[in-house]
């Protein structure tokens, strides 16, 4: 009985690299809640600068991780880039502390280290992402590799109970506004120097921990320097060191600068999700070129690449929370919640609150059908994430359709649509993760996590542009009739405005015009929210019809 019960456990090092992924989550997370309302509201900027801003900074978050999982396949190793990532986070912070404290008496400067900030904790994020999830890979020798959706499912709720603590706590703190309404602006800072402690608490608990538990079965300790990796750490047969050609990273090369051109000049990206799509197009050319590859191994991290591509549109619908989904929590939504006014910043909270109520259940339920043969590979999983957040927008479409420009929406929507979003996003993300874990090759394993992730930062470069076409909420309709504007009439051109109209537009941060999207005017919000719908469902729809090819490319693996 004991001995079944070792054998079917998970390893006490997934418990710390839950722990660690934790605090770091609650410092990310943590700060993404705060990070477009202090940009507005404390460095004056337009909310569509915003949403650039922020998808960009996240895109690039998730473009790093290429950066890190190669210096650690190549030099660092897994454990030292976690530390280095954990350290510049806590930095970066930091650094958007002292933003926050100096905007009112310089704001140009205040820009400045904002922009550093961030910046800092691109790096960190590149270093510490795509490692730790490697290592939770790492953890399971091969014959455990059933494991995973499971493991991963679990250690997604350490992701979201930080993610939930970290929007508790630093809207809290930094999301504070008086009896009148009216928002402190100063308090931001205080939300960002939490982030900052806990991302030095989750540092300091992985490097106290991690030689007694994060090791193999033997006892070695796992994501050290790679030139200590030894033979058994890889599969039989199995090459234990890529094999670029010149030719191949001159061609990598080449594709990246052509991919540039074509992005910046050819669709009129910025530089930043320029910068993200030919990076991922290129890696991913890189990897798939490499003469070590056999052609199981290229089939499954062929597969790997076309299940990246579908996510893309998961994540540019779900990381709406922290933009245009915040700003209409903060600008048209009853944020009364059973008698008290919830911060705009922490209507999101209810994602990771669902996560860690509902992570448990899913790995129980893959447990589950899995016993009984019954659970779907893994493609299957992410197709129904994909039907099921299509769904949620298309309700929250039909909800927004009815309350017009000056009505608000109840808050308990936007909690059912973060509920929905959370169902599709345990369909999807720890599935994902997992599924990188079992179909790469151990050489490659740091730097396809990297790939992987390169989805998520496209889908987030595509979310900050969706977003920074969200139209006039009700606030702004509002603010335009106490300046004597007829709002409606001007976007619908049955008026042209005055130059000092358009001034007074334009100090109060109100567009004078619709957005458009792959042609077609953005009118309202229920347009807005349907741009999500027919992306996703189209996804939906082809990952689906996709599957069988899938499952061939996979050569078993489920």
């Amino acid at each position: 009985m004991g001995e079944t019960q070792v054998k079917t456990a998970h390893p006490k090092g997934l418990w710390v690299l839950f722990g660690t992924e934790m605090w770091e989550r609650f410092n990310f997370y943590g700060m993404r809640a705060l990070l477009t309302l202090f940009l507005v509201n404390s460095l004056l900027m337009k909310e569509e600068e915003a949403s650039l801003i922020y998808g960009g900074f996240l895109g690039l978050c998730y473009l790093t991780p290429m950066l890190g999982g190669f210096v650690a396949d190549r030099f660092l190793g897994n454990r030292n880039c976690i530390l280095l990532g954990g350290l510049l986070m806590a930095i970066g912070q930091m650094l958007l502390f002292t933003s926050g404290s100096i905007f009112e008496s310089n704001l140009d400067l205040a820009k400045i280290i904002m922009y550093s900030a961030l910046g800092v904790i691109v790096f960190g994020n590149g270093f510490f992402k795509p490692n730790i999830s490697s290592m939770v890979g790492s953890l399971y020798p091969k014959q455990e590799k059933t494991k995973l959706d499971s493991a991963f499912t679990i250690f997604y709720m350490g992701i979201n109970i930080g993610a939930f603590l970290g929007q508790s706590i630093c809207p809290l703190l930094g999301d504070v506004k008086d009896a009148g309404g009216i928002r402190d602006i100063h308090a931001f800072r205080w939300g960002f120097m939490a982030a900052s402690v806990a991302m030095l608490l989750g540092t300091i608990l992985f490097y106290f921990l991690k030689n007694k538990y994060v090791v193999t079965p033997e006892g070695r300790p796992l994501g050290g320097l790679p030139s200590k990796n030894v033979a058994s750490d890889f599969e039989e047969g199995e090459a234990q060191k890529a094999n670029f050609s010149s030719k191949s990273l001159v061609i990598a090369g080449i594709a990246f600068v052509a991919l540039g051109f074509i992005f910046h000049y050819g669709v009129g990206q910025n530089l930043i999700y320029t910068l993200i799509y030919s990076s991922g197009i290129s890696l991913a050319g890189l990897i798939i070129s490499d003469t070590s590859l056999t052609k199981i191994e290229r089939d499954r991290i062929i597969v790997i690449y076309i299940v990246s591509f579908f996510i893309i549109f998961f994540w540019a619908a779900f990381e709406q929370a922290g933009s245009s989904l915040t700003f209409i929590a903060d600008n048209q939504t009853d944020r009364n919640f059973f008698g008290w006014l919830m911060p705009p910043s922490m209507v999101q909270i209810f994602n990771g609150l669902f996560v860690v109520l509902l992570a448990v259940p899913f790995s129980i339920l893959w447990d589950t059908l899995r016993a009984k043969d019954k659970e779907p590979i893994s493609p299957v999983k992410l197709a129904v994430g994909l039907v099921v957040i299509s769904i949620s927008f298309f309700m929250i479409a039909t909800q927004v359709s009815y309350i017009g420009t000056s009505g608000l929406l109840l808050v308990k929507w936007l909690i059912l649509l973060y509920f929905l979003n959370t169902c599709a996003e345990l369909c999807l993300s720890p599935i994902g993760l997992s599924l990188v874990g079992k179909l790469s090759p151990k050489r490659f394993a740091s730097l396809l996590y990297g790939v992987f992730f390169l989805s998520n930062a496209s889908g987030y470069a595509l979310g900050g542009t969706l977003g920074s076409i969200l139209p006039a909420t009700g606030d702004k309709f509002a603010k335009a009739k106490e300046l004597g504007i007829d709002l409606q009439a001007v976007l619908d051109n049955k008026v042209v405005p005055t130059a000092e109209q358009l001034s007074l537009l334009e100090k109060h941060q109100i567009s004078a015009h619709n957005h458009f999207f792959a042609g077609f005017e953005i009118h309202n919000l229920y347009e807005f929210f349907m741009v999500f719908v027919v992306l996703t469902g189209i996804a939906a729809i082809v990952l689906f019809a996709l599957t069988p090819f899938l499952k061939k490319m996979m050569h078993g693996v489920r």
